[in-house]
């Protein structure tokens, strides 16, 4: 009975982290299923990871030359024409979303 009982509480505080992890990545504009799967798995270190990701928020855009769609500035293959783009001058370079 007290392994069966560990087990539950390993299980609600997995479910707790993920959940947790999940929020905190979905609120950095990354995916929340990707998140919680982190977190629940490995939970201390996976909420620790998310709260250090970078957010794609503030993260800087920019336009594909050939089609026009608009990409984050680490993107170097587009994916809506497949073109190689070089890192571009940074006045072609615009603000993420969370500066604008």
């Amino acid at each position: 009975m007290g392994a069966m009982a560990a087990g539950g509480l390993y299980a609600l505080i997995a479910l707790l982290f993920g959940l947790m992890t999940g929020f905190i990545g979905r609120g950095k504009g990354s995916s929340f299923f990707l998140w919680f799967i982190v977190g629940a798995v490995i939970p201390v270190f996976g909420a620790i990871a998310a709260l250090l990701y970078r957010s794609e928020h503030i993260e800087p855009e920019r336009r594909c030359p050939r089609c026009g769609a608009i990409h984050k500035i680490h993107v170097q293959v587009c994916n809506r024409c497949g073109l190689d783009m070089d890192l571009p001058p940074v006045e072609e370079t615009r603000p993420g979303p969370a500066y604008r």
